[in-house]
Order: C-alpha cells, then sequence, then structure tokens
C-alpha cells in the first residue's frame, strides 16, 4: 500500500452543508488516490461520525450519508462538544 499524506487527500465536489429542522451539519466526502469513497458528518460542535463503509464513488457516498440522515433523524448526529462516533 501506497505511502499517502494528507497532501494527497482528494475531496469531493460533493462535499456540503445540510440543514434540516434548522440544525446544519457538513458532509464531507473524500478519498486517497487509488483508493474507494470515505464519508463523515462534521457538526457545528466539531464532533464527527465517520463511516467505515467504502463507496464506488462520491455520488454513492452522499446517496448514502442523506438516506442515513433522513432515517435516524438530523439531531443523531450533531453530539455534544468533544465527542466522535464511528458507524
Amino acid at each position: 500500500m501506497p505511502d499517502y499524506t494528507e497532501d494527497d487527500l482528494i475531496e469531493s465536489l460533493l462535499d456540503q452543508k445540510y440543514t434540516k429542522d434548522g440544525k446544519s451539519v457538513e458532509i464531507e466526502i473524500y478519498r486517497m488516490p487509488d483508493t474507494a469513497w470515505n464519508v463523515q458528518v462534521v457538526d457545528t460542535f466539531g464532533n464527527s461520525t465517520v463511516w467505515d463503509d467504502e463507496f464506488e464513488s462520491d455520488t454513492e457516498a452522499l446517496q448514502f450519508v442523506l438516506a442515513e440522515i433522513e432515517r435516524d433523524g438530523i439531531d443523531e448526529f450533531i453530539g455534544p462538544p468533544g465527542s466522535r462516533v464511528t458507524h
């Protein structure tokens, strides 16, 4: 496996701020060269929800996370200051 650095990180053009019920989170989709896409949700406190799942495309990653937010509600992805969740 190649030795990647943070400079090699590829960010998706689909990254976005998502707002529902007056609350917002940032959706971040990224990958390293020659790897699948990963996705995380970051709340206003800097907490992140990270999935172990990998996706063939950034579109697939975005559809997945939007479905998760719709199913579980946006409050599920907003935590108290200083927490980090992995799914």
